[in-house]
């Protein structure tokens, strides 16, 4: 699982930091080398960062070192926005989640404003990836964004030994009156379905909690804005170990806001009934009590249940990857192995609808074989079910022409054609596959942007295609140079190739004003798999931006 941190401003020594907290702690590496840790900027670029700040270095600091404590495994991706206001954080949210986050947190927010529900679509409208966000530090109050109606709210506690059978305690956090955990009525957010208060009309703050007290705090190891080892606390820590929690619990429903979780699974946490954070009324804006309360929300985690989809108590997720588009023809036997995780190790059995006919999938491994009788285009889906009775899915299309005679069934083998999805189905560089408006899409709203850093820099795209036994095929797609480069010399230069074999080559000279249409003949590798690939290459100086839209490989 990657969790995303979105913090603002850059800080230089954030990977050599990480490295020495993971070693204390007896942690694996995680390190850009082996793909482990990301960090970018709210553009997705990993050369051009943020300016440097010493004062936010603590708080990415605390991110990254409670994500690390919490989900070790967990690779973790620092989004870096240019400033500290709404915009550029909001920028740096979308690209987190644009670089395949399924769990992302934010350790930062403020004052209420009327502008923040048209901020909610903007910024943190993100079905099937958990937000978390901090509730505040400045005791009893609102915040925004803890108060969006998509994102969990996380409040603060304070830890106790005890003789119980826990061996701990908790109540709520609050150290004055102007410091500890932030909770409250929002004025503007309105209240999700799955919040049930009654005192409280639109959004309620917070939903769960955990440590927060800077006097029970946790270890974080930071040499750019502090000398080293410090003890930190607040709701910056309880947001990303939250966030690593989720993670721990597996994928959302593609379609969910996660922050829901906890209200069906209430049985699953550590409930917090002692404490407040302020004068209010109705007293459980700032009052621990049993069951739901402002400062702490439900509780603390007891596990991961509580924060997994579905009604289950054991709270496992099953994840299936997508495969693609799949083609074959009639007479012509096929294999293809579906790959799928439990997020709690149990064992899976597979099952598929809508195979074609003489296809079939083995319930123990996931593989799906045999030979293809009927031509067609088939509908598929995947079940992979856990023991718990957890289950996962995924759909894709599969395409049989017909063997002999040169007959082939007209079909479209790319998936994502249009990069919509993001970044499935195809390979890419980190920060290709984007929605930024730096460039315009063919179409729709995402494209592919290869190179424009103005910095040495390579940037690749790519994606496997079967192209059936008897077919003709033509691959296209939109193509966008711009450039600062002048003169005659082609100093940036774009590669797109079908797996040895290169099939044109772009640079600088041949920037245009708008997207051209390039079409290629692939009849050749009828019959074979083969990996289209754009490979991007970028000189020492002034940038020269690929742009890729609305692809396809098409089969007549």
């Amino acid at each position: 699982m990657t969790v995303g941190i979105v913090d603002a401003y850059n800080d230089p020594n954030a990977e050599s930091d990480l490295a020495t907290y993971r070693s204390t702690y007896g942690l694996s590496a995680c390190t850009k080398a082996n793909g482990c840790f990301k960090q970018v900027s709210q553009t997705g670029s990993t050369t051009s960062l943020p300016t440097n700040d010493s004062g936010w270095a603590g708080e990415e600091m605390l991110d990254i070192d409670m994500v690390s404590a919490v989900c070790p495994n967990c690779s973790i991706v620092l989004v870096e926005a240019n400033s500290a206001n709404d915009t550029d954080l909001g920028t740096a949210e979308n690209e987190a989640v644009a670089l395949g986050a399924k769990f992302v947190s934010n350790s930062w927010g403020g004052s209420e404003a009327s502008s923040q529900t048209s901020e909610d679509s903007q910024y943190f409208k993100h079905p099937g990836v958990a937000i978390t966000v901090s509730a505040g530090d400045s005791g009893y109050g609102a915040e925004y964004p803890a108060t969006s109606q998509y994102v969990t709210a996380v409040g603060g506690t304070a830890l106790s030994t005890a003789s119980n059978s826990r061996g701990w305690s908790e109540s709520v956090w609050n150290t004055s009156s102007t410091e500890g955990t932030g909770s409250g009525c929002s004025a503007y957010d309105p209240k999700p379905s799955w919040q049930t208060d009654t005192g409280c009309s639109k959004r309620m703050e917070a939903d769960v909690s955990a440590v927060a007290d800077p006097a029970t705090g946790v270890a974080v190891y930071d040499t750019y804005g502090g000398s080293g080892w410090a003890v930190y606390g607040g709701t910056s820590a309880s947001s990303p170990i939250i966030a690593s929690v989720y993670a721990l619990a597996g994928a959302p429903g593609a379609s969910d806001y996660p922050a829901k979780y906890p209200y069906q699974h209430t049985s699953n946490l550590y409930d917090v009934t002692s404490g407040s954070n302020g004068s209010c009324s109705p007293s459980y804006y700032c009052t621990a009590g049993t069951g739901y309360d402002g400062p702490t929300g439900w509780g603390t985690p007891n596990g991961t249940a509580a924060f997994t989809s579905g009604g289950g108590t054991g709270g496992n997720t099953v994840s299936v990857t997508n495969p693609g588009s799949q083609s074959t023809t009639t007479g012509s036997s096929a294999s293809l192995q579906i790959s799928a995780s439990d997020s709690g190790g149990a064992a899976l059995t597979y099952s598929a609808t809508g195979l074609p006919s003489g296809l079939s999938i083995n319930s123990s491994t996931g593989l799906i074989s045999g030979t293809a009788s009927t031509a067609g285009t088939y509908q598929v889906t995947v079940t992979a079910t856990d023991s718990t009775g957890a289950t996962g899915s995924t759909s894709f299309t599969w395409t049989v022409g017909t063997s002999g005679g040169g007959g082939c069934t007209s079909a479209q083998l790319l998936g994502n054609q249009g990069f919509e999805s993001g970044n499935s189905t195809w390979s890419a560089s980190s920060g290709v596959i984007t929605n930024d408006s730096g460039e315009a899409a063919h179409s729709g709203s995402y494209y592919a942007w290869l190179d424009g850093y103005g910095s040495s820099h390579t940037d690749t795209l790519s994606q496997s295609v079967t192209i059936p036994a008897g077919c003709k095929a033509s691959f296209t797609f939109y193509l966008h140079i711009d450039t600062a480069e002048t003169g005659s010399t082609a100093y940036d230069k774009l590669t797109v190739s079908a797996g040895s074999t290169t099939l044109a080559t772009y640079s600088n000279l041949n920037k245009a004003s708008g997207y051209a249409q390039k079409t290629f003949d692939l009849s050749s590798f009828a019959g074979q798999t083969v990996t289209l690939k754009f490979n991007g290459v970028e000189d020492s100086s002034l940038q020269t931006s690929f742009v890729v839209d609305d692809t396809a490989v098409t089969t007549s």
